[in-house]
């Protein structure tokens, strides 16, 4: 019984390590788009994918943001202005993947990565102190603008055979006053 258990064990922690050791091939030909790349983990992100050597899409709300961005990367971040609240927007977005593929590349690769990381936690009050336009801000951003990018992106996503990962923060999960937060 004990060594099927630590034959089962060793198993285990073999197959860790074979996958932890499995290495992306190609990256400079791979492409990833990433949502709310003005500051914080978007910004971060976009940073350390581009040192690794993959193609980034950074969506940035401002041009500040976007400019900033550029600054600090190479010339293979490509930034665009999105606001995921509004459905022209990301359509906009949407249709310049297209033609930016097409320009440069004859032909669209797809994307081997979406990040949905564009949110919006503010305001963080105790529930009686809000109102409903409060509750919608959160959700158009955080919920219906991370659904609509995803079904825009998603036959790019599907060429490619790439993923969709969705980001939140801590307060999705834990809220701060005793009513809670509209966030979580």
């Amino acid at each position: 019984m004990w060594l099927y258990l630590l034959v089962l064990v060793c198993l285990y922690y073999v197959f860790c390590w074979h996958w932890e050791k499995k290495v992306v091939q190609n990256l400079p030909e791979k492409y990833v788009f990433i949502t709310g790349c003005d500051s914080g983990f978007g910004n971060l992100l976009a940073k350390q994918l581009d040192l690794q050597g993959l193609r980034v899409i950074a969506s940035c709300l401002t041009e500040n943001g976007a400019e900033e961005l550029k600054r600090n990367t190479s010339d293979r971040l490509e930034t665009v202005i999105l606001d995921v609240t509004k459905t022209e927007s990301i359509t906009a977005a949407t249709q310049w993947h297209d033609s930016y593929f097409k320009q440069i590349l004859f032909f669209s690769l797809g994307l081997c990565g979406l990040v949905n990381n564009a949110e919006v936690g503010l305001p963080t009050f105790p529930n009686e102190w809000l109102k409903k336009k409060d509750f919608i801000k959160i959700l158009d951003v955080s919920l219906i603008g991370l659904i609509e990018v995803t079904l825009s992106m998603l036959p790019m996503v599907r060429k490619a055979q790439g993923r969709v990962a969705n980001v939140s923060s801590v307060a999705g999960r834990l809220s701060v006053f005793e009513e809670g937060v509209l966030y979580s």
